[in-house]
């Protein structure tokens, strides 16, 4: 309990500078980093023949968003079916098959990192660096765009100017990607994580046997798949091997990383809100510490998510302190917990920490296997991936959660019989319908297609595990696409036709309908005037906003999942423990 409360102590301390720093380049605000950071933004402008004072409304701004991923997407597939060629392929890697292939770039595309395929032996190293690494950057900076763009959208600066995506793209990578990921890679490399282009070193085991040592540029992806929220693993263990995770330091340092610009997003929120406040004449008299910081409508934000981050947080480490049952009746000691699928020297403290963070702030990467998680240990990643609001990554957490807060205002607005507001905005029934539509979608993707798998017998060949693990597994696979998370169970025999294309197109869905359904939201309040406070609106800056919005999403989430999980891993903890 003090290492996870450290933990997060450690976090809320570095989350803040983070954030303002974000805000500053958000905002277009001076950093101290400028004068470094203009030359080479200038010159990427130049060669791209990018104008970044121009400004695109919502729609332009979606399209240019939509077209650029895109052909990038064109791109990263022909590289992956013809990288079998000689050139960084030391270990003689053949071309990777259609469907896979397909599943693939639409994953690293829309920063999902779902594989079906084991990196080591699946990928030679010029696909590792062009296609996995590259596009870590380039979809972790199209997620962090659009929310930008999302904000200013809601801070209504002008009518019609949300920014210039583009301009958005380039900044994001060069002032925080780039930076942040040369320093966190040379800390990787220096605990012991490999970073060269040598081949694979085949070596005798202690036992008398030969094992194969994986090389390759380990250290330069395996920092933006965590800063990204991407989570593809350079080997197919992902983090749980030393070679992606050798101490408890490059622990930290991989928790932290994927923790950051999720939470730093909310702080750029609040102070982009407040600074508008402060534009129309609003009193900063008499501000809290906690405002300050975050701003109100932030502050309120990042505690709902702060709530459901720990309260899934606690049933992960209670539920796999408990042990397995089923080992203790053959005799085997569960005093230390259920270390099954977990790293010794992690333990169960940070393993449930690891577990719980790489599901909420939607990254996917993993120190230990989901796969061998108690039941109800297993449901909360699964849980939080359905809700995909407890932070998330690349400010889809943020994006998601303003969706549930224009529901909260609007289920408010009802009960005291006036017209719902939000930021200063009405909320009318275009902004409900389309708000109503941005949150069916994910669970709409989650449930169809698993109907779809246990309905077939192209999905049902895929399951491994019989009875309800079989339907968690299934569950898991479309949450963990939908939401673009890319962490699995991995029960799942999934490198088929059918698992290749039914994830590759909830991975697409997930990602690229909800972005532009919210920018759609952004570009109409935006166009509308602002309204004063009256006796009866609804503050949204409060404490006990938040803890609205936390009974929303449960209820929310109730609604549409309960069934699914009462099928899958309640009913396994109920007979596991009967």
């Amino acid at each position: 309990m003090i290492q996870l409360a450290l933990t997060i102590a450690i976090y809320l301390v570095i989350v803040i500078p983070v954030g303002i720093y974000v805000y500053h380049i958000a905002a277009g605000r001076r950093t101290f980093a400028d004068p470094v950071f203009d030359r080479v933004d200038g010159l990427i402008y130049k060669i791209g023949g990018v104008d970044p004072n121009r400004g695109m409304n919502w729609k332009k701004y979606a399209a240019a968003l939509v077209g650029t991923n895109g052909a990038m997407i064109l791109i990263g597939y022909l590289i992956l079916r013809i990288q079998s060629i000689a050139l960084f392929n030391p270990n003689g890697i053949g071309a990777m098959e259609p469907s896979l292939s397909f599943n693939t770039i639409i994953s690293f595309m829309t920063n999902t990192n779902l594989q079906h395929y084991s990196g080591e032996s699946g990928l030679s190293y010029l696909s590792q660096m062009l296609v996995i690494t590259f596009m870590m950057f380039v979809s972790a900076a199209s997620g962090y765009a659009a929310c930008i763009a999302f904000i200013r959208g809601l801070a209504g600066k002008t009518k019609d100017n949300v920014g210039n995506f583009f301009a958005d793209l380039v900044r994001i990578t060069t002032r925080v990607l780039i930076p942040f990921s040369i320093v966190g890679g040379l800390l990787l490399i220096w605990q012991g994580v490999p970073q060269n282009l040598s081949g694979n070193i085949v070596v005798d085991t202690i036992e008398g046997a030969k094992q194969i040592i994986a090389m390759g540029p380990i250290a330069a992806l395996e920092i933006i798949k965590h800063l990204g929220t991407n989570g593809g693993g350079f080997l197919g263990a992902n983090s749980a091997t030393p070679l992606e995770n050798p101490t408890m330091l490059t622990n930290f340092i991989e928790l932290f990383s994927m923790m950051i610009l999720p939470g730093a997003c909310v702080v750029t929120f609040g102070k982009m809100v407040r600074e508008r406040k402060v534009q129309r004449g609003g009193s900063l008299t008499r501000r809290s510490l906690s405002e300050r910081l975050y701003g109100r409508e932030g502050r309120t934000i990042f505690a709902a998510m702060g709530i459901l981050f720990v309260i899934g947080l606690g049933v992960c480490f209670w539920a796999e302190s408990q042990g397995n049952p089923a080992l203790e009746q053959a005799g085997l000691s569960q005093s230390m917990g259920s270390m099954e699928g977990k790293e010794v020297r992690f333990g169960i403290a940070q393993s449930a920490m690891f577990t719980t963070t790489t599901t909420s702030f939607t990254t996917g990467t993993v120190n230990n296997m989901h796969d061998t998680l108690t039941p109800l240990g297993g449901m909360i990643p699964l849980l939080h991936m359905m809700l995909n609001v407890v932070f998330g990554g690349k400010g889809v957490g943020l994006m998601n959660m303003i969706m549930y807060a224009i529901l909260a205002v609007f289920i408010c607005g009802l009960m005291i019989g006036r017209t719902p507001e939000y930021l200063g905005k009405k909320i009318e029934g275009r902004e409900m319908k389309l708000t109503a539509l941005c949150i069916i979608i994910h669970p709409l993707l989650i449930l169809a297609f698993s109907a779809l798998a246990v309905g077939t017998s192209a999905g049902l060949e895929g399951i491994t595990n019989p009875g309800f693990h079989g339907l968690s597994q299934v569950l898991y696979e479309f949450s963990s696409s939908a939401a673009n998370n890319g962490s699995g169970f991995e029960g799942l025999a999934d490198n088929t036709m059918f698992w290749n294309i039914t994830t590759g197109l909830a991975m697409f869905f997930g990602r690229y309908l909800s972005i532009i359904i919210q920018l759609a939201i952004a570009g109409s309040l935006m166009k509308k005037k602002f309204v004063s406070d009256s006796v009866g609106t609804l503050h949204t800056d409060t404490g006990s906003f938040a803890i609205i919005l936390v009974f929303v999403v449960y209820i929310f989430a109730a609604l549409t999942f309960f069934p699914a999980l009462a099928l899958g891993p309640i009913a396994e903890h109920l007979t596991l423990w009967a």
